[in-house]
């Protein structure tokens, strides 16, 4: 006993004496992390680097206030001794520990829920400013380490500012009213009304009519690249994420630049750079820093550091010890290094490269240059981030793999539990969305713009214009006709997002039905394709196919065999992916029960699976299911018990088998485009926001890609720029 009181004692003096110097370093240690993965994270799918960055993010601001704390309290326990050098010196360290509570500019809001906390954050950091003054006061000596610390409490009191700034800058209602326009009274209705009346009064006969200005700035013909398309784009559309209404103008400016794309990938090029843009202005600091206000505070912050380091390399530091005289070189050093670090960050970012291209030569040519020599420095030892705005990938989840998945989990039931979560979040599988000719971009931008040019407002509207003026007797006709043709567009009607353009009225009718079906259950419809398309894939690979290329054996030409193989990669891609925002992010889509239909259906799965051991694949697996009978629809059997939706897909695999092949998965691929932009159409923009700081989203650049297509709710288009004009006879 006395033994372990001893060393019990000893392990309490050695903590005590080591305490300040560890939690200190601990601190400077997470904000390396911070601003090292921070902006990884955009592109970086990965479970690991969320939970690694959400524990390092939580750590970071407690570490620094826990050694606020700690300071504060040995400055009040040895109030005698609060002259000695090692107190001193230790309080200098405390206007770090602000700077580290600033945090970094690569994440200033692990979640968007962060940034509605902004007062809560504002009062806890003027509280630990207190403390910090408090400890500062507390070992005023007028030695020159306390002078140094005035410096370095500027700076912290600017990254202190910064964070508040910018989460309040980014919160819901802030952000929200950021974006409302300046109020218009409108035209002069009292003024017009005068006028009708003197003119009445004059004996005039006088009609009322209207006149639609329809002239818009179409400034596509300006944009240099891609990076100037999207800065501009960005400044009409970032009310999108604001829940606002969008006006005529900004659809009609894009609309038309979009339909003039020849390719998906330059389209969806932009709207990468779009997003870029706003999950730095949501998540990081760049709103702030890349403005003239920003720029000075970040000079003077770096201003102030240097100097306090030159400053403590030249004062006399015989008095300290060599442990704390080491802990303040870090401490200084890591701050300097972080902002360097963020600097040069900052030169690679897409802001500064559109900031770049509206300066003087030799400034762009003197920047360029740091940004090279930077580059070769730090890229070659992979510390700098990617120059990559997203993960360019999308989740799978099958639900045949998962059920055979389901078959080889054996033990206790823990073990089974623990598996399933394993397979279900740890071993998440990832595609990359290829930017061939035929791509997955290329498919869905094609079908976008067939749906965007269905229903044509600007003709409606040009018709509208066009009429004669607006007499009492024929008002109600002409806004009749105007209405219904405006209602032509409207994204209520979700049959244009399958929009076929052929003369077959049989295909017509099924993706009418189609439409109807996904706006009525659209969770059973994922589910009843995305089975199908499995079985469709499986069965034409078992009919005399060696692989998949040769799926166009009828034709003789490699496109027809090359479209064909993109089809059916495009077509289970979008199904796996579907499933998986199912499953993984129900929220994204349009509320149902679709988790509870999941279940059910594997749970019939796995059922007939058992049944039969010789299953051991997914191929197999569909080999029984698309020989059974199904004659008797399966709802006559099950009754509205189960809500498994297993053999209607089988129904619906049996109901393609008569179509040709090519034909078969260019309804197939169109059905999971059409499923994918409606989903889109309907996620919440607060969602869509969610999902940039986790690696990003194919949903969310397809809404956006929609939005700009005109595709969306956003829009205001009633009357467009309406003026009313008397007309006397």
């Amino acid at each position: 006993m006395t033994l372990i009181g001893i060393s019990s004692e000893r392990i309490e003096t050695i903590w005590n004496r080591w305490e300040v110097r560890v939690l200190v370093l601990l601190s400077l240690f997470l904000q390396i992390v911070l601003i090292v993965l921070g902006k990884r994270r955009k592109y970086i799918p990965k479970n690991w680097i969320r939970i690694f960055l959400w524990v390092a993010y939580l750590s970071a601001d407690w570490i620094a206030t826990v050694s606020l704390g700690v300071l504060s309290r040995k400055e009040g326990a040895k109030k005698t001794q609060s002259y000695e050098p090692d107190y001193v010196i230790m309080a200098f360290w405390a206007p770090f520990l602000l700077v580290h509570l600033g945090g970094p500019d690569t994440i200033t809001a692990y979640s968007l829920e962060d940034n509605e906390l902004w007062p809560r954050r504002l009062v806890e950091l003027v509280v630990q400013l207190i403390v910090a003054l408090y400890v500062l006061s507390r070992s005023w000596v007028y030695t020159k380490v306390n002078f140094l610390a005035i410096p370095m409490l500027i700076a912290g009191i600017i990254k202190i500012g910064e964070r508040i700034w910018v989460l309040r800058a980014a919160s819901n209602d802030v952000f929200r009213d950021s974006m409302l326009p300046r109020p218009d009274p409108g035209p002069n209705y009292a003024k017009f009304m005068d006028g009708y009346d003197a003119k009445k009064a004059e004996g005039f006969k006088i009609s009322v009519g209207t006149i639609i200005d329809t002239s818009t700035v179409v400034r596509h013909d300006n944009f240099s690249d891609a990076l100037h398309e999207a800065s501009y784009f960005f400044r009409a559309f970032k009310p999108l994420f604001a829940d606002l209404i969008l006006s005529f103008q900004d659809r009609e400016n894009s609309r038309s630049f979009f339909q003039q794309k020849e390719t998906g990938k330059e389209a969806f090029e932009v709207i990468e750079i779009e997003l870029g843009f706003m999950y730095d202005l949501l998540l990081t600091k760049a709103g702030l820093i890349h403005s003239w206000p920003g720029s000075i505070c970040r000079f003077v912050s770096l201003l102030c550091t240097i100097s306090t380091l030159i400053a403590f390399l030249i004062i006399d530091r015989n008095d300290y010890s060599t442990i704390d005289t080491s802990v303040t070189f870090l401490l200084l050093f890591g701050a300097i290094v972080l902002e360097i670090y963020a600097v040069i960050v900052l030169l690679s970012s897409d802001w500064t490269q559109l900031w770049r291209s509206k300066q003087k030569k030799p400034l762009v040519d003197l920047i360029s240059k740091a940004n090279s020599c930077f580059q070769s420095c730090f890229g070659s030892c992979k510390l700098l981030p990617l120059n990559k705005r997203w993960s360019e990938s999308v989740g799978q989840y099958n639900l045949m793999s998962h059920c055979i998945k389901c078959k080889s989990f054996k033990g206790s039931r823990t073990k089974k539990y623990i598996d399933e979560m394993l397979e279900k979040y740890w071993y998440q599988n990832l595609e990359p969305v290829h930017d061939g000719d035929k791509g997955l971009k290329e498919k869905i931008f094609e079908q976008l713009k067939n749906a965007s040019s269905i229903s044509d407002i600007s003709v409606s509207e040009q018709l509208y214009q066009n009429l004669k003026p607006v007499h009492d007797e024929d008002t109600g006709l002409k806004e009749k006709i105007f209405e219904q043709l405006k209602n032509a567009n409207s994204i209520s009607d979700i049959s244009k997002l399958f929009a076929y353009t052929g003369n077959d009225a049989e295909t017509k009718r099924f993706f009418h039905n189609l439409a109807q079906s996904t706006e009525e259950n659209f969770d059973e419809t994922i589910l009843r394709w995305h089975i199908a398309t499995d079985l469709c894939h499986y069965s034409d690979e078992d009919n005399d196919f060696q692989n998949v290329t040769d799926l166009c054996h009828y034709s003789d030409e490699d496109n027809d065999s090359q479209n064909v193989t993109n089809l059916i990669r495009i077509s289970k891609l979008l199904s796996n992916y579907l499933v998986f925002l199912l499953v993984m992010h129900p929220y994204m889509l349009p509320s149902g029960i679709g988790q509870i239909r999941f279940q059910d259906t594997c749970a019939e799965a796995i059922e007939i699976i058992e049944e039969r051991e010789y299953i051991s694949d997914e191929k197999k697996a569909c080999e029984v299911l698309f020989k059974v009978n199904t004659e008797i629809l399966p709802s006559q059997i099950k009754g509205d018990r189960s809500k498994s939706v297993l053999f209607d897909a089988c129904i619906v695999a049996q109901s393609l088998r008569f179509l040709e092949t090519q034909q078969k998965w260019e309804r197939i691929s169109q059905v999971w485009v059409g499923m994918l932009s409606y989903a889109a159409s309907q996620c919440s923009w607060n969602y869509h926001a969610r999902r940039l700081s986790q690696g990003g989203e194919l949903l969310t650049h397809v809404w956006l890609l929609m939005a700009h297509l005109g595709i969306t709710k956003h829009f205001q288009i009633s009357r467009g720029h309406e003026r009313a004009k008397l007309f006397l006879s």
